[in-house]
């Protein structure tokens, strides 16, 4: 069988257009995926979720609703299972559903950059070499290059978050069936490059507010 290699070719790009109102929950369990408690809620299984949470490390981060009941949904894709890290009943809060979506259309490039782990020098006398200790990880920004596209409906949603400065969720829809996730504040280049023989084209950045999701076809 001849080998195959993941090309990004046929991927669908979109942004969140339309957020719903926020629902709350009064309890997150320590879980994997965890599962929120709120009496009456509306989500639905597959719904893209925007997290606010006591628990600092999945706040502001876009996930999938899974597992739903009457009172319960899941947030899928996540792990709160080290209480160390999550403390028992702290995580209470709410979520945000996207209930719309616009396709950012004609994508010339889709960048990353940042996500390093970075790493303190320690150096003792006593030691002809210095040492390293891993520490944090750089923000990590998201570059979208597209063709300059005045009328394309996209275009007011991306200006509106840019003017507003409000967390966004971008969506990524791989050719396999893969999605991934992005959430964070979104802004655009207000005018076109111009090249001679080159495509005018405007950048679109999104400055992540947590780590992305990745949720493999069929999820």
């Amino acid at each position: 069988m001849a080998a195959r290699f993941p090309l990004p070719n046929g991927a669908v790009l979109e942004i969140a257009s339309v957020l719903g109102s926020a629902v709350p929950f009064t309890a997150l369990t320590n879980a994997k995926p965890p599962v929120a408690a709120s009496v009456g809620h509306s989500i639905e299984n597959g719904d893209v979720l925007l997290i606010n949470s006591g628990w600092a490390l999945i706040n502001d981060r876009a996930v999938k609703a899974s597992g739903i009941t009457a009172d319960a949904f899941a947030l899928a894709g996540l792990n709160t299972t080290n209480v160390d890290k999550y403390t028992v009943g702290a995580g209470a809060g709410s979520v945000i559903p996207v209930s719309g979506w616009t396709q950012i259309s004609k994508v010339t490039s889709f960048t990353s950059s940042g996500g390093e782990q970075q790493y303190q020098t320690v150096g003792y006398l006593e030691d002809d070499d210095d040492k390293q200790f891993p520490t944090n990880r750089n923000p990590t920004t998201i570059t979208i290059v597209v063709e300059d596209q005045p009328t394309a409906q996209y275009v007011e949603t991306v200006e509106g978050y840019d003017d507003t400065k409000e967390l966004a969720v971008v969506r990524m829809k791989l050719r396999n069936g893969d999605q991934i996730l992005y959430p964070g504040y979104v802004s655009i280049t207000p005018d076109p490059t111009m090249e001679r023989n080159n495509v005018m084209t405007r950048t679109i950045s999104i400055g992540l507010s947590a780590r992305s999701l990745r949720y493999l076809a069929g999820a």
